[in-house]
């Protein structure tokens, strides 16, 4: 445990001194660009010695075929120039045009031979014979390998041959020393290794510089994004490929968000606390002062205090949960979820709803809910009995119509029920911070909320839009 400490400790360091603080504990799967280099050189490795493997076996291939065609031409040139002499054995009529095959031991040589008769050699071949291979017979040309002589491996082709004047079956046979043929083998091959291997150096080195400068616009982004961490720029303001621009382009929206999500956050909170300063000034002095309604002036600041923290917490949480870009709720189910609610609380209120039961907004169900709530909640207080719910899709949004049958409100005065604290009525219970949260949270949504005049049930109308989701 000390020495992983200790080199924990080391590794902090090295990277504070080159400028790059780093987080022992973070996690990470390895260098994109050794990754990348890494499948590149395995797999030009794996094509290269697949691609040498077969083109060695093709050029080897055409090697030794011509080197046994040559063997072949001169079987053929001993066949064309026999003929059988007055003794009954096989004499040529014209010598054969290789130098070799009278140079003795030299690694060309030709023999002919047949049963009951002795066999006529070349004089390469001095005191050695070729054998005859039991496998084969007739008039198709063999071609086998032998190692029949003591350090010579021989390349052998033979043929049948019955010339006129003869009953027996001649065997007429070409034989070469490999070590020629061998060795331009070996020559192709070296060569093939050397080419091949300079070939995929090259192709590791393109790789590899293909890797880094591909990769350099994230080490861009990298500087760029480091920048912004220390305060020396505002955004991501750097110029890169098409395939990484969308990602400063969501990077800085989410900069931008969060600026305005931490404005939205410094704004409530001087807010709230310019709202509760008044109450606590006055408790204060009220509590350093003699006076006899000391109660009554507690119940009415602290229940100030209570509206007003009421208010911010509903608008930070609506802000909080709008981050969540992904906020999804089905309309009709809060709605009857709301209608319950309102049928235990005013049995007396019938609330009906209409429209399209598959509707959806982009709004936290929880948001929605209270949304809801408020605004039938006022509809059945304030109306005479009967509340009538719509909803309605349009151009991208979904519209919520909540109309009551009660006594309406002149046009003049619908803006002020949105005022913190607002109540046209105060006959009955309530804070007067319904609407203005409501308006609060629908606005941070990127919808809106209007009063109008029910043209069926004659009382109050409220109309809000709210972004549809798919």
């Amino acid at each position: 445990m000390l020495n992983q400490s200790i080199k924990r400790r080391l590794a902090i360091a090295r990277a504070v001194l080159k400028g790059r603080p780093r987080d022992p504990n973070r996690q990470s799967t390895g260098s994109l660009t050794r990754r990348m280099i890494g499948i590149a050189t395995l797999w030009i490795g794996v094509l290269l010695i697949g691609g040498g493997f077969a083109l060695d076996r093709v050029l080897s291939d055409a090697i030794t075929r011509n080197f046994d065609s040559q063997l072949s031409y001169a079987l053929t040139a001993m066949v064309a120039s026999a003929e059988i002499g007055p003794d009954g054995e096989v004499r040529f009529n014209r010598p054969l045009g290789d130098q070799r095959f009278l140079e003795p031991y030299s690694g060309l040589y030709w023999q002919v031979s047949a049963p009951g008769h002795d066999p006529f050699r070349s004089r390469s071949l001095w005191d050695r014979a070729l054998q005859q291979a039991a496998d084969h017979a007739g008039a198709e040309d063999h071609v086998h390998d032998s190692k029949e002589f003591q350090g010579e491996d021989l390349r052998i082709i033979d043929r049948e041959v019955r010339l006129p004047g003869s009953p027996a079956a001649w065997r007429f046979q070409v034989a070469a020393n490999r070590d020629t043929l061998n060795d331009q083998i070996a020559i192709l091959r070296r060569t093939l290794v050397r080419a091949f291997a300079i070939l995929g150096m090259g192709l590791i080195v393109l790789a590899a510089l293909q890797a880094v400068f591909g990769l350099l616009p994230l080490r861009t982004l990298r500087r760029a994004v480091a920048a912004v961490r220390s305060g020396e720029a505002s955004r991501v303001d750097v110029h890169l490929p098409d395939e990484v621009a969308p990602l400063v382009e969501e990077l800085n929206a989410l900069l931008m968000h969060s600026e305005t999500q931490a404005e939205e956050a410094r704004r409530h909170a001087g807010n709230l606390a310019h709202a509760l300063k008044t109450p606590l000034t006055v408790l204060m002095n009220e509590a350093t002062s003699p006076t006899v309604d000391l109660p009554d002036i507690v119940v009415k600041a602290t229940t100030t205090m209570r509206r007003q923290v009421d208010h911010h917490l509903a608008r930070a949480r609506a802000v909080g949960r709008r981050a969540n870009t992904q906020a999804r709720s089905e309309v009709w189910p809060s709605l009857k979820a709301v209608e319950r609610a309102m049928g235990r609380m005013h049995r007396h209120v019938t609330v009906d709803l209409a429209g399209p039961q598959d509707a959806a907004i982009h709004v936290e169900r929880q948001d929605l809910d209270e949304i809801l709530g408020n605004l039938i909640e006022n509809a059945a207080k304030y109306g005479q009995g009967r509340v009538f719910v719509t909803v309605v899709k349009d151009a991208g949004f979904v519209e919520l119509q909540i109309e009551d049958d009660g006594p309406g409100i002149p046009a003049d005065q619908r803006g002020n029920l949105f005022e913190r604290g607002a109540r046209l009525d105060t006959g009955k219970p309530g804070t007067g911070l319904g609407l203005a949260i409501v308006r609060d949270v629908i606005e941070i949504y990127g919808g809106t909320i209007s009063l109008e005049e029910s043209e069926d049930l004659g009382g109050l109308m409220v109309r809000v839009r709210l972004p549809a989701a798919v």
